[in-house]
């Protein structure tokens, strides 16, 4: 991290909110759902905030690469750098398509492999997450804007977050078993890693595919907050990896004790 990181990061929040409005502008029609190569869903407030987004940032810092879902998709992501941009521009895509608000544009900046400044912007109910590593990491809703820090896990067990439409309960409920869970949170796209920044969670733990871009914004603001990420074995969730996906992780606010 550098102090030019933090000087950026109020125009990736605007860039973040920019997008968002587009995406807002498609939310209330009868948009069409599309099926990309893997399966997965993309509309057109996907291409409408990647298309907003990727040009914007060239135009930011434009020695770094953009890597971004759609174009990645379409075969066309740059080779990672030491530092480059790590974009979703509608994280949660399933959460869009039911209209259930959970869904966010994240937009990341990673330097030697791990994410250093991200933002994650849930355009309904108009909620920022943003954060700097070794700056702090903030969120602003209703139109206030405070600092927020992981929380240290209570006595009482964990307040574990889990993904809404990709979520194996029963996997989960396996990997925590003889740890003290004190409640349930299911959540859409990188709001899970928000809510561990913000002390509403303390553990979000990913048993299934997830791409860089999927997390690597609430991976920054987790980190600014105080938290971690790590793979299974506790290594520190990496990017930049040849082909972008991600190993099955573990997100956790300041406990940060030994992997599951």
């Amino acid at each position: 991290m550098t102090a030019l990181d933090k000087d950026l990061l109020p125009a990736v929040e605007a860039l973040a909110r920019a997008a968002g409005a587009l995406i807002l502008a498609v939310y209330g029609t009868d948009f069409v759902v599309h099926d990309k190569a893997d399966a997965s869903p993309v509309t057109l407030a996907d291409e409408r905030a990647e298309a907003l987004i990727t040009p914007a940032l060239r135009a930011l810092q434009p020695a770094w690469p953009v890597v971004a879902e759609e174009a990645a998709a379409r075969g066309e992501a740059p080779v990672a750098a030491e530092a480059f941009w790590l974009v979703d521009p509608l994280d949660g895509t399933r959460e869009f398509v039911a209209r259930n608000g959970e869904f966010t544009v994240n937009i990341a900046l990673v330097r030697r492999g791990q994410p250093v400044l991200g933002v994650v912007f849930l355009p309904v109910p108009d909620r920022l997450f943003a954060g700097v590593v070794g700056q702090g990491a903030w969120l602003e809703a209703g139109g206030q804007r405070r600092a927020i820090t992981a929380r240290v896990q209570p006595a009482a067990g964990a307040v574990v977050a889990c993904s809404r439409s990709h979520g194996d309960i029963a996997a989960l409920q396996a990997w925590l078993q003889g740890q003290p869970v004190a409640a349930w949170v299911p959540a859409g796209s990188s709001l899970k890693f928000g809510l561990i920044a913000a002390g509403e969670a303390d553990v979000y733990p990913r048993l299934g595919r997830t791409m860089e871009w999927d997390t690597a914004a609430g991976h920054a603001v987790l980190a600014a907050a105080g938290g971690s990420v790590c793979d299974l074995d506790g290594r520190p969730l990496r990017y930049g990896k040849p082909g972008f996906e991600n190993p099955h992780f573990v997100a956790r606010g300041a406990s940060a004790g030994p992997p599951g």
